[in-house]
């Protein structure tokens, strides 16, 4: 079409950010987390922008996928990402494992590439036609706020190592000054999720587990309903839990919780499909998943298992449309919809809260976000806002956002003078436990 802008300039901008001693099945989180921005700007002058998790292999795809961004047409987004899944396949066929420039990619680290370039077109085609990203989701946009749920952390003592933790804002904001301070049983969690309840007014509660032994995490959750008895509050262990655990724990908690994210895994010879399926039977508690149907193959196997009955489609290891057409499967099959969360700043949380708002259906569990433990640290001019716990759906075309462009500059340069930039939760905890090495099957502090 001779109005239909055309893609100028593929920017590609890592950028890294603090973050506090969280624990979880892979260690501790470091002092820093990294994430990248692809900005594109259109023959019309205006700026769309994607965020994805960090990593070499994403980088060096984004530089190979440039050329085939740039130059092309923006109403036709659908055959230029096509073409992007079209050409890593191919790659895959004839790549060498001897190709120093153009390294061996894994299907994830494909799907973060993609998923930042399809979300900053999508940002500027929203622009371009003045409607928010939502309506330009299959089901258009269905409501204008997303419930999202406090992510709780055992936080370990960051005294301990000589890492650049942050410290928090003595004599402000509950939640702000506690963050960055250590949490390791059930009454500090619970102090935590009372000032993030009184910053956000959340409703429902989320433990990351794997740190502890089963009972303990266990305790946690009951202490979290005796303060908190009108919430929805799980626990998410990772699948460090063997399957006998689950069944055993899961008894204590049926019927007082929504569901459990991945209590245990593979083992024994069975996947963790199977062993998700025979905890369902056990204990009649519904299971989430960002484990075991990270994909349609996956996805179609756990189903078929009857294994899971929340899929946690993340947008940015789906792509935004096709964790949307996840969303429409599980309104049309009777599952639940639910999103996947890891550190990010706020232009995911901008794609997250466009997603949730085109979900369709009311089968919506609140939605997974780390950007609590992130807030502060906005890239953009005005980040969308969490308010009685629902993440409310930035104003305006696109996603609704704008870079500031000073702080994501300075957020390059902490990038650039971070010696190790892809993420490894093993460092932090080599301070606590002696030659630490992550165990799959094991909690993070059981060793």
């Amino acid at each position: 079409m001779s109005d239909s802008p055309v893609i100028k300039t593929m920017r590609v901008v890592p950028v890294a950010g603090y973050d506090s001693m969280l624990l979880n099945i892979g260690g501790a989180h470091n002092c820093y987390f990294t994430r990248i921005l692809v900005i594109l700007t259109d023959s019309a002058g205006r700026t769309g922008v994607g965020e994805s998790p960090c990593h070499a292999s994403t980088l060096a795809l984004l530089a190979r996928f440039r050329p085939q961004i740039e130059g092309s047409d923006l109403l036709r987004l659908n055959a230029t990402v096509a073409t992007l899944f079209a050409s890593d396949a191919r790659h895959q066929q004839t790549a060498h494992t001897d190709d120093i420039h153009i390294p061996q990619m894994n299907p994830e680290k494909f799907y973060n590439a993609t998923a930042a370039i399809e979300a900053a077109l999508l940002d500027l085609l929203g622009q371009h036609l003045n409607l928010p990203v939502a309506e330009l989701l299959a089901s258009g946009k269905q409501r204008d706020r997303v419930p999202v749920l406090g992510y709780l952390f055992y936080i370990a003592d960051c005294n301990l190592t000589s890492m650049n933790y942050q410290a928090g804002h003595a004599g402000g904001d509950a939640w702000l000054q506690l963050r960055h301070e250590k949490a390791m049983d059930a009454d500090g969690v619970v102090r935590l999720a009372e000032a993030a309840a009184d910053r956000y007014g959340f409703r429902d509660f989320k433990l990351k587990g794997g740190v502890h032994h089963a009972e303990v995490e266990v305790e946690t959750v009951n202490a979290l309903l005796t303060r908190f008895p009108q919430a929805r509050v799980t626990v998410d262990p990772n699948a460090s839990w063997s399957l006998d655990e689950a069944i055993y724990y899961g008894k204590q908690l049926a019927g007082r919780i929504p569901y459990l994210e991945d209590p245990c895994g593979a083992e024994q010879g069975y996947s963790g499909r199977e062993t998700l399926a025979e905890f369902k039977r056990a204990t009649g508690i519904p299971v989430a998943t960002n484990m075991i149907a990270n994909d349609w193959r996956q996805l179609q196997h756990a189903l078929q298992l009857n294994a899971i009955d929340i899929p946690l489609a993340d947008p940015h290891f789906w792509t935004m449309r096709n964790a949307h057409t996840v969303a429409q499967l599980c309104h049309e099959w009777g599952l639940t919809t639910g999103c996947h969360s890891n550190n990010h700043f706020d232009v995911s949380l901008a794609m997250v809260a466009h997603l949730g708002a085109a979900a369709p259906g009311d089968r919506l569990t609140a939605f997974d976000t780390h950007w609590i433990w992130q807030d502060g640290q906005q890239l953009t001019q005005h980040a969308p806002q969490i308010r009685n716990g629902f993440l409310e759906l930035p104003e305006g075309p696109g996603l609704g956002i704008t870079l500031n462009m000073a702080r994501v500059e300075a957020a390059h340069e902490l990038y650039n003078s971070l010696p190790d930039k892809n993420r490894n939760d093993a460092l932090g905890m080599q301070f606590l436990i002696d030659n630490w090495s992550f165990n799959a099957k094991r909690p993070a502090l059981l060793r």
